[in-house]
């Protein structure tokens, strides 16, 4: 058999070169395909990225939301309480004087006479009205007294005030024994006079106020 030209080998080996670079070249993109991965992202939802916006920030405390100091005992001094040079008590009368059958009605007047505000008990407890005649006694607001109480109130100085609901007085004699008693001894009438006192949070009226009954 004839042996081939020299040509003939040179394309044999040209297309074993050929095919051998394909190879390599097809060996290389896979090997790069497995390596990059290329699909790996292509249907992946992109990730939110973090800012500023996202994260809460921490709203800083303003001096109107701090607390604020108490006052010291230097920068508002404590209100003492009232002192009798300083306090004048009357006894108020809604009349002078009373027809047959009409309940005179007692109020107590509280004057402040002094230069600061002072407390006082003005509460029911402390309060005490006294109705003679002459020297005897008719009646005190405290025999038969329910339920007292007691109020602490701020004088203010300088002023005067008086109290709301007034004490009646139902024109009996009174004691502790005789409260349940519905026939107690009436204070007589026709012009007989009488004198009503009061007391309030110890302090006592220094005169008497005077009312007539009929």
């Amino acid at each position: 058999m004839p042996r081939p030209s020299a040509a003939v080998y040179r394309r044999r080996r040209l297309v074993v070169v050929i095919g051998l670079i394909l190879f390599l070249a097809a060996v290389g993109v896979g090997v790069w395909l497995l390596i990059a991965k290329p699909w790996a992202n292509a249907d992946a939802s992109p990730k939110p990225t973090s800012s500023s916006s996202q994260t809460p920030s921490t709203t800083p405390t303003t001096d109107a939301e701090s607390p604020s100091p108490s006052p010291s005992a230097e920068q508002t001094p404590a209100i003492v309480a009232c002192e009798a040079n300083d306090i004048e008590v009357t006894a108020v009368t809604d009349a002078e004087s009373y027809a047959a059958g009409v309940l005179p009605k007692l109020s107590i007047s509280l004057t402040n006479k002094g230069t600061k505000d002072c407390t006082l008990d003005v509460g029911s407890t402390t309060q005490v009205f006294t109705i003679s005649s002459g020297a005897d006694v008719w009646w005190r607001s405290t025999d038969c007294q329910e339920n007292p109480s007691s109020m602490i109130a701020t004088l203010t100085a300088g002023t005067t005030v008086t109290s709301k609901d007034p004490v009646t007085w139902d024109r009996t004699r009174s004691s502790v024994e005789t409260c349940d008693q519905e026939n107690r001894q009436r204070a007589p009438g026709g012009g007989a006079s009488y004198h009503v006192e009061v007391s309030i949070g110890g302090f006592t009226s220094l005169t008497t106020t005077q009312i007539l009954l009929y």
